[in-house]
């Protein structure tokens, strides 16, 4: 991974001035945006149907990759909405953002708190718990009994992080998200409402298609949209070189710049997952709208010095399980 000082330190840039001409959102770059990715996930749907009828079920785990990342750009027009970023009104963004949580299976008002909590604590160790992936200390790791260790390396290990914990995660704790408060009384009624629509759509597929085709179909590019969301999350914080402080140390710019990382995909794959590999730039600044990233990151020259991961390198981050608060850097269980 390569990282270059800047240099002044990061809170001393007035980041708000710096990146203000790229937070607002331009509504015709939003809509063709928003409009061409579902015709394309809904030729794509339509093909894997067609597939499935006329050569074999085996052509619905073949295209679900393909759909699936294209779900996950759907899920990324979404998740600008939940920042208020995407369109310019607040009311098309909600409104907008709470339909694509049905088709994303993520209830919109419930996902949009939860990350703006993830935002405003990432890299905080004393504000850890919400919207982030667990993450102890050594120190921590060491003074658990044996039965809590075993548990946090189960849910560590990439077969559970990658391919229990994604379907567990928008299957089933999407539709009764009970880590949050009753209060929240939106977001619970964002995850009702929510799961009566994808009720309603699992019942029209079943007086049309049939509930098998559907399901044949739309829970591998579930899966594989999941997976994807989940690897990218989880890349674009958990880096050896990353940003981890006590309360009295941590910063909001610090955890943006130094603990998201840029991650430097192929030109193909930053226009599937949205341009989110800028995740930097987007929590430093999460009112810049995805399509605005790039070039904000080819005209801030401060921001190119980010920690900067490869495609190659970023599959090297799945051993790093543990913050070590001595050393300043994430380590793997081999590591203690």
């Amino acid at each position: 991974m390569a990282t270059v000082a800047l240099n002044e330190p990061v809170e001393d840039i007035d980041w708000k001035r710096r990146l203000a001409p790229y937070m607002t959102a331009h509504d015709r770059t939003a809509w063709f945006q928003l409009l061409s990715t579902l015709g394309l996930f809904a030729l794509m749907w339509s093909v894997t149907y067609l597939g499935v009828e006329h050569v074999g079920w085996w052509v619905a785990l073949a295209l679900a990759p393909l759909t699936g990342l294209l779900m996950v750009r759907v899920f990324i027009v979404q998740h600008d909405c939940g920042h208020g970023s995407f369109f310019r009104s607040k009311t098309t963004n909600d409104r907008v953002g709470a339909w694509l949580g049905v088709l994303t299976l993520t209830p919109y008002h419930y996902w949009k708190r939860t990350h703006a909590v993830h935002h405003a604590s990432s890299g905080d160790l004393d504000r850890r718990g919400m919207g982030d992936i667990a993450t102890l200390t050594v120190a921590e790791y060491r003074s658990r009994p044996w039965r809590s260790r075993l548990a946090y390396r189960l849910y560590r290990h990439p077969l559970v992080l990658l391919g229990l914990g994604p379907a567990y995660l928008f299957l089933l704790k999407h539709r009764l998200p009970l880590d949050i408060p009753r209060s929240w009384r939106r977001e619970w009624r964002s995850v009702m409402v929510t799961n009566a629509a994808i009720a309603a759509v699992l019942v029209a597929a079943w007086a049309t298609i049939g509930l098998d085709r559907f399901l044949l179909i739309q829970l591998p590019v579930v899966i594989a949209m999941g997976t994807a969301g989940v690897w990218l999350f989880y890349v674009q914080h958990q880096f050896e070189d990353t940003f981890w402080a006590r309360r009295a140390d941590w910063s909001f710019e610090a955890a943006a710049l130094e603990g998201s990382s840029f991650y430097d995909l192929p030109p193909v794959l930053h226009w599937f997952t949205g341009n989110i590999g800028y995740h930097h730039i987007h929590h430093l600044a999460s009112r810049i709208p995805n399509y605005r990233l790039p070039a904000c990151f080819r005209e801030v020259p401060e921001l190119q010095n980010a920690p900067r991961l490869t495609l190659a390198e970023s599959l090297r981050c799945l051993r790093l399980r543990l913050w070590n608060e001595d050393a300043r850097r994430l380590v793997g269980f081999r590591g203690l």
